[in-house]
């Protein structure tokens, strides 16, 4: 056999051979290497976290560990680990794994209705990385509140409901510091003067709210709602409002998870921070987290001289208004009387 045939022959083997090794190279690095059934899924890896740490983060989703770890190398991945949440999708191969656990998703990140500061923390926590604690201890931080001009009771006003993109991994300070750059721009020089047009402050604004977001799940009513108790506020009466003495009574007992329907009048005239019967204005912060409608309620009220109200049997989740007593006598005997037939004690 001649050289140059040798040589040939030669060739056409270790061509072969590279042909061979980069379509196995090539199918370990494109084909599937998941090993999960939901169509897609996300993995966490959190704060400070090295190779090793994902590595076993993603171990239970990955079916060739070592086909992820061969073009993690190529790529200088575990030298740069980012942390936060990543989308898994059923059928990606070690080069989309890879590449989608430098690409760092946010979430949406929604909230309204809580009660109380540790609802909200809770609710936040279970969606970010810092835990609840962790998050209501960056909130009632001393030097943030003077700062801002808040206290402890008050500090719910700061979040404003609405739907966030923020990345799962961002720390309990950088969240409270966008919280309240979203409540600056929410209270911008248009709603700050309406809101001194009714005499408030945006704070007061928003505990006022609080109140008629509580009243009333109607929101073509709340803007009446809204005028009632800013009439009160000018003739310096009591806001009467049924609501805070749900809360105040809540939060006496420490248990908001009880469902209050009712208030007696041993309720009405306990001595509370919070009982708007027997304190004159407004409570020392809000009772709940007031959606955006009770918002523009307090700051576009409806202009009336309805002084009183009560739910209605006519027309159920509304109200009856009236602007003298004797009219607001009646529709509260009427409501008292069905209330009793259906047997509602508490």
């Amino acid at each position: 056999m001649n050289v140059k045939k040798v040589v040939s022959i030669s060739a056409v083997v270790i061509v072969s051979i590279l042909i061979v090794y980069g379509f196995v190279l090539i199918t370990q690095i494109f084909s599937d290497n998941t090993k999960f059934s939901e169509k897609e899924l996300y993995v966490y890896v959190p704060t400070g976290s090295d190779y090793d740490q994902v590595k076993k983060i993603i171990a239970p989703y990955v079916k060739h560990m070592d086909r992820f770890e061969m073009v993690a190398g190529k790529t200088s991945y575990p030298e740069n680990v980012k942390p936060g949440r990543f989308l898994f999708k059923k059928g990606m191969s070690s080069y989309d794994l890879v590449r989608t656990m430098k690409v760092n998703d946010p979430v949406r990140l929604a909230f309204n209705n809580q009660e109380r500061l540790e609802n909200f923390a809770g609710r936040v926590g279970s969606q970010l990385e810092p835990d609840s604690l962790e998050l209501l201890n960056t909130f009632r931080d001393s030097v943030f509140l003077k700062e801002n001009g808040f206290t402890e009771e008050n500090v719910l006003v700061m979040f404003i409901p609405n739907t966030y993109e923020i990345y799962w991994n961002t720390s309990a300070e950088k969240f409270r510091d966008k919280m309240i750059k979203e409540y600056r721009n929410f209270w911008n020089k248009e709603r700050t003067a309406k809101a001194a047009a009714q005499g408030l402050t945006p704070i007061q604004a928003t505990i006022l709210a609080s109140i008629v977001h509580k009243e009333s799940v109607k929101k073509d009513e709340r803007p009446r709602i809204a005028g009632v108790y800013l009439n009160r506020m000018r003739l310096e009466m009591p806001l009467q409002a049924d609501p805070t003495v749900i809360f105040a009574m809540k939060l006496k007992s420490n248990d908001f998870n009880q469902v209050i329907k009712r208030v007696f009048y041993n309720d009405l005239i306990m001595k509370h921070p919070y009982n708007t019967y027997v304190n004159i204005g407004l409570p020392p912060g809000p009772i709940a987290m007031p959606d955006i409608t009770a918002l523009e309620a307090v700051l576009n009220p409806e202009k009336h001289n309805y002084i009183y109200f009560c739910a209605s049997v006519d027309r159920f989740g509304y109200h009856e208004f009236a602007a003298t007593l004797s009219e607001h006598n009646i529709n509260a005997k009427k409501y008292s009387d069905w209330i009793n037939n259906q047997g509602v004690q508490r």
